[in-house]
């Protein structure tokens, strides 16, 4: 994976990013993988996208919405427009679809 510096969504301490894009198709498509450190972050989508964890676990909260964990094994969609904050507890390693 490549360093992908410091992660322009924190809220908190500077948390580091790496990842891979495995494809890039038209437009906005995007498929890769990607790490994270822990700590909180703010987040607004403005595409649709797809996680699987394959490590890691974090608290995502919607905007109005009640706390959820996602981990490991987890798969969860975050659809255009979502915001909402992450908290991530263990470094996140996942898969994501961009679309």
């Amino acid at each position: 994976m490549e360093d992908w510096g410091p992660l322009p969504e924190a809220t908190g301490e500077p948390m580091a990013t790496a990842g891979k894009k495995l494809w890039t198709g038209d437009g906005i498509r995007e498929f890769g993988i990607w790490k994270c450190a822990p700590g909180p972050s703010r987040w607004v989508f403005e595409t649709h996208e797809s996680i699987t964890v394959l490590s890691g676990r974090m608290t995502v909260t919607e905007d109005g919405g009640e706390p959820y964990e996602v981990k490991a094994g987890d798969s969860a969609v975050f659809p255009k427009g979502w915001t909402g904050n992450w908290d991530i507890h263990d470094t996140i390693l996942k898969v994501y679809t961009v679309f």
